[in-house]
């Protein structure tokens, strides 16, 4: 049942009805400090190596490529040990370049790293853009007083908060001077400093290895830069018509166009020209998502301040943060010590995950996003104006002027590109065609979502309003802003695919777009369309799929693409390929992929007792993530004899997300964020293990039983007896400081 030749094979050598890559001019890979797609496809003579250099790492399960019997898998497998540890092959070492806490500038290194860029200039040194995305309250809060060196009110503020119920405290409301609100400002001021984007100087030391070399670029963009010092983020595109708004239908922060801070910093990229985008993702958990049809938003005491032991929500309650500035694509230029971060409104307002970036000589830039939300959506935008130099810093004013485009997958593998404009119709997709029959669409006059369930509720919707102008009010260009600002909702109206929580979004260099999607099961925002994403057994997959899209002829612009899953996660005796739920990708300069994977915390190496339930009958398929151990770090060879095989180069630390990697030039580098170790367990006390037991399969479908040694918390990365766990970039080398690939 393993897809490697039927899917993975055809579409690399461009087989009948699967997409071609024609000459394969550009499958070299992307080039980690960015260049032009068509400069990239000048280095096509580096054609990848068929030899795989690195003995991986074992995971807990057999793979489709393990050469042994089913009888001898079983033997192998029977018993495993997960590692509290980064896990590199043996020809591998890691050095940590920055951890929570340390000093960065005239502030401190945040918590759980995503995102890395590394932008190397001359004379050895490079600048390391890091995303800091959010805070794993539980943890956070337990490991702060030794890590930070000063203690918080939580016991207080959290006894306080207790009062006022499940909903929260809105902080905002309170006056000036109230010693809760004071308490309160004291813990999201901490919190919020530990999010945002942060820029290091490294060099190259007599080694060849990467290390500080603190500079005056060295600085953060916080969740709170510009509340207490001279540090906006500007903005650009039609959006800032609705921020600079002095009435309006919703709340109103009077900044105008100018921002305070960025948080919620997940994935993000590199643009040929060096700068950084770094895209906002869950900032609903921290200020409120709906708007009013003008685009204003929805008010502060929408999102309270919550705390608990585990959850700290609402961080931008107490200091009246507009929501409708959260959740956008943030750009920095590294190398400029006073640039805090722009962000462009033309890519829209959404649950952004990754930027895929093509940028060609006398062709209108292209820019790829997606929205990781269950029934989230792809989207490009394409700029008004072509680009002259792709290396020409002047690029990022482009990003000022376009059009932002959802998109439309069909079944047969085409799709379509649908602009979210004031005048593009309305056409939702049927409630049925969606896994979880239900899907959220903008409800006017009122603002806010109202959830579709049958087919009569998409026909009365249509018969409301026809077009994305009727929905939402203002001038042509506060229309247009209002548009964006809800983009996801405005996309659900236009008939965009409802996808499978869509991560990474990759440009290769020969145009075509990799596509991470981690999970295809529905939620309460919603489900993806069950035509495109679904098991081999036509059900919700939970493991998700990496994707191949291609644009009509090739072009940037076009507004029709042909598309191809070329792996799914699961397991291997179910046609997966042994990892699950993928999240980060990235092309080596050899041409050939590398993953990492997104279980959630809550289900990593959670037990099987049993396939089976007390009835007898099997469980769900989407019940069994606790089988594949902690996150992962796969690589993928695109050419020769090893493509279609999975290889697992690293397993992260417990209960940690791998994220971010990131190539140096000369490919001898690997920047890896290790975000969120011993998010659920926090510090592991005295070693503290336990024996778990999983019925696991061989890659054929043989059953068997592992008994597992799983760490509870961790220390991760000092790995002395009871360190606390802290988030920290490494970067990875071969013992022999040669090439990675």
């Amino acid at each position: 049942m393993y897809l490697k030749r039927r899917n993975f094979l055809l579409l690399l050598g461009g087989s009948a009805g699967s997409i071609a890559l024609s000459t394969l001019p550009g499958c070299v890979g992307k080039q980690q400090n960015p260049v032009s797609t068509e400069s990239a496809t000048s280095t096509a003579s580096q054609s990848a190596t068929d030899a795989v250099r690195f003995r991986p790492v074992s995971g807990p399960m057999p793979l489709p490529n393990d050469p042994r019997s089913p009888s001898e898998q079983i033997q192998a497998y029977q018993s495993y040990e997960v590692l509290d540890e980064l896990v590199l092959p043996e020809e591998f070492e890691y050095e940590v370049i920055g951890a929570w806490g340390d000093t960065v500038g005239n502030s401190r290194f945040g918590y759980n790293n995503d995102y890395l860029s590394f932008v190397e200039a001359e004379d050895g040194v490079g600048y390391l853009t890091i995303n800091f995305e959010y805070i794993s309250a539980r943890t956070w809060m337990q490991t702060y007083p030794q890590v930070i060196g000063k203690s918080l009110p939580f016991a207080e503020v959290t006894a306080a908060v207790a009062k006022s119920g499940k909903s929260g405290t809105n902080a905002n409301a309170l006056p000036d001077g109230d010693p809760l609100k004071t308490q309160i400002q004291q813990i999201c001021t901490e919190a919020l400093l530990d999010q945002g984007l942060g820029v290091i100087t490294l060099r190259r030391d007599e080694r060849g290895k990467w290390v500080r070399q603190p500079s005056e670029a060295d600085r953060r963009v916080t969740g709170i830069s510009g509340l207490s010092d001279e540090f906006t983020l500007k903005s650009t595109g039609p959006a800032t018509a609705v921020f600079r708004k002095t009435q309006g239908r919703g709340y109103i922060d009077g900044l105008g166009d100018r921002i305070i801070g960025t948080f919620g910093n997940c994935a993000g990229g590199t643009t040929p020209w060096g700068t950084v985008l770094s895209a906002e993702e869950n900032f609903q958990a921290q200020v409120p998502e709906p708007v009013f049809p003008d685009g204003t938003s929805a008010p502060p005491s929408q999102m309270p301040f919550f705390i608990d032991e585990k959850t700290l929500a609402g961080q931008g309650n107490v200091f009246g943060l507009a929501g409708n500035k959260y959740g956008w694509i943030v750009e920095i230029d590294p190398s400029d010590p006073l640039d805090y971060g722009t962000k462009h409104t033309w890519l829209g307002r959404y649950r952004h995950e990754a930027v895929g970036i093509r940028a060609e000589t006398g062709k209108p830039i292209a820019f790829y996003s997606g929205c990781d939300r269950r029934g989230g959506h792809i989207y490009k935008f394409i700029s008004r104006q072509s680009v002259s130099d792709p290396r020409d810093k002047a690029n990022s004013q482009l990003l000022a002027d376009g059009i932002l485009y959802a998109a439309k997958f069909n079944p047969d593998g085409t799709g379509t590109w649908i602009p979210l404009t004031p005048k593009t119709p309305t056409d939702p997709d049927l409630p049925s065609n969606i896994w979880g029959n239900s899907i959220l669409l903008p409800s006017p006059p009122n603002g806010g979502y109202i959830k579709a369930e049958g087919e009569n509720s998409i026909k009365g919707f249509k018969e409301r309003v026809k077009t994305l102008g009727d929905i939402y009010t203002g001038t042509e260009i506060e229309k247009q802003g209002a548009i964006l600002i809800d983009a996801h909702y405005a996309a659900n109206a236009v008939g965009a695919t409802c996808a499978a929580r869509p991560e990474d979004t990759e440009i290769a260099p020969d145009g075509s777009l990799y596509i991470a999607f981690t999970s295809g099961m529905p939620g309460g925002d919603g489900g993806p369309d069950k035509r495109i994403f679904k098991s081999l057994t036509d059900e919700p997959h939970e493991y998700g799929w990496i994707m191949r899209l291609v644009e009509a002829e090739n072009e940037p612009a076009a507004l029709n693409f042909t598309w191809q899953m070329m792996a799914a996660g699961g397991e291997p005796a179910e046609g997966g390929w042994g990892f699950a739920n993928p999240d980060n990708v990235l092309l080596d300069n050899r041409g050939n992929l590398w993953m990492v994977t997104d279980i959630s915390t809550s289900k990593m190496n959670q037990e099987i007792p049993s396939r089976l339930d007390d009835s007898g009958k099997a469980i769900d398929r989407s019940k069994m993530s606790g089988a594949f151990g902690n996150n992962s770090l796969w690589y993928f060879p695109l050419q020769g004899e090893s493509a279609g095989d999975a290889y697992l180069f690293a397993l992260g630390p417990m209960e940690c997300e791998m994220t971010g990697p990131y190539f140096s030039q000369d490919g001898k580098s690997l920047f890896v964020a290790v975000q969120h170790p011993g998010e659920f367990g926090g510090t592991r006390q005295d070693g503290a293990i336990e024996t778990r037991k999983f019925e696991m399969l061989t890659d054929g479908g043989e059953a068997f039983r592992q008994t597992r040694q799983v760490p509870i918390g961790s220390n991760w990365p000092d790995g002395q007896n009871n360190a606390p766990p802290k988030p920290a970039v490494v970067a990875i080398y071969r013992r022999d400081l040669d090439s990675i690939v």
